[in-house]
């Protein structure tokens, strides 16, 4: 911007420079009409205090000199002048009044300098302006930029200051009704799934008393089933939202500790599961729900997987390692597996139950406690679940 009105300006100058500027001849008549006239005024002055003795110092210029000479014999008036420099930029002129001494001015030729200097304060003046409109344009962009790397796990904007410029805070206000309408429209679509969730349970229930008076065995065999498929379902639904509703307060959780306490309370429940090497390493998370999302993808993998085992190795992250020995899962359906209600029968062959929200519940926890979740064919074979969160000190 700054660039450009500069260039724009510069252009404007040095075009009306070269329109308005006078021809050399017509410069020269000018100057040597002042001289005699400054001539014939020196040579009336009885006293002569401003005459000097001498022409002035420094190197004469003869082109100059011979110029003006022959100027003022052509206008009618020939003077003995005497044009001389100390410097490049400056030139004197000394002019004879008769025997009685030397008229001296100076003239001061055009100069780059002077040019130089013009556009300097050009470019000051219009880059402080320049900078200041710059600056109020990019501030909501700026503003853009801030609100959405701030925003939470939960997808939900801060809420901004509506303050400065107008600009500002017509960008503020805007994020702010957007945030609004998007809390909105997400407790909405939460409030849905429990009532859904909920509303299941009701005909779940009379469809299970009825499946019971079912005479043949097969039959009563298969509704119950369904029916207890179709609980899974609604269980995890109103699980899910739970989760997303969920506002306990975190805390400074060791994971090694957690790991394996989580680790024994699995392997009591008959799931092949082992801890291998583990680290020291703290977190800050909602002990409860870390708890149900390592719980979550420990049984995943001893369940598909037929055997688990886990590792926590420390540092800037705590990594959470969990390995399976199951048949994994073909890489087309690998960015699918966090998606609600999905399931990898196709790719996992051990059948076991479940609504296919274990990993999507898993992903929110620990997304929420500002870690991350990736999941991978392991090299050997098997499912490899990895888990990193930042740490903090012990």
């Amino acid at each position: 911007l700054v660039t450009s009105i500069v260039a724009v300006v510069a252009l404007i100058t040095l075009t009306m420079i070269y329109a308005f500027s006078a021809p050399e001849e017509d410069v020269v008549d000018r100057l040597a009409r002042q001289f005699i006239l400054m001539e014939r005024l020196a040579s009336r002055d009885p006293g002569g205090k401003e005459l000097a003795a001498q022409p002035a110092p420094g190197q004469l210029d003869e082109d100059r000199t011979e110029m003006f000479r022959a100027t003022t014999a052509r206008l009618g008036t020939p003077l003995d002048i005497a044009v001389t420099s100390v410097d490049s930029r400056f030139q004197t002129v000394s002019v004879r009044v008769g025997s009685r001494g030397w008229l001296v001015t100076d003239i001061d030729p055009p100069s780059d300098i002077q040019l130089v200097g013009w556009f300097a304060l050009i470019t000051i003046g219009v880059g402080a302006i320049a900078v200041f409109v710059a600056n109020r344009m990019s501030k909501p962009l700026a503003l853009l930029e801030s609100a959405i790397e701030s925003v939470s796990p939960d997808g939900i904007l801060p809420v901004l200051p509506e303050s400065g410029p107008a600009e500002v805070r017509a960008t503020a206000g805007a994020l702010n009704t957007l945030s609004t309408r998007l809390k909105r429209a997400i407790e909405s679509r939460m409030r849905l799934v429990a009532d859904a969730g909920h509303d299941f349970r009701t005909p779940l229930t009379r469809m299970r008393l009825r499946a019971e008076f079912v005479d043949d065995e097969e039959d009563r065999a298969l509704w119950l089933r369904d029916i207890k498929e179709l609980e899974h379902i609604a269980d995890s639904a109103i699980q899910l939202v739970r989760e997303e509703s969920t506002k306990a307060p975190p805390e400074v959780i060791c994971v090694d500790d957690l790991v394996k306490s989580v680790t024994i309370e699995l392997r009591d429940q008959n799931f092949e599961i082992e801890v291998s090497d583990t680290d020291k390493a703290f977190v800050i998370a909602t002990r409860h729900a870390l708890s149900r999302a390592l719980r979550n993808l420990l049984i995943n993998a001893a369940t598909h997987g037929g055997r688990g085992t886990v590792s926590v190795t420390g540092g800037i992250t705590a990594r959470i390692t969990i390995l399976d020995e199951g048949p994994g899962i073909s890489p087309d359906l690998l960015d699918h597996v966090f998606e609600p209600f999905f399931r990898v029968d196709p790719a996992r062959t051990q059948r076991v139950p479940g609504a296919g929200l274990g990993l999507t519940i898993s992903r929110e926890i620990i997304r929420r406690a500002g870690g991350d979740i990736r999941i991978a064919n392991g090299p050997g074979g098997g499912l490899v679940q990895i888990v990193e969160l930042p740490t903090v000190p012990a």
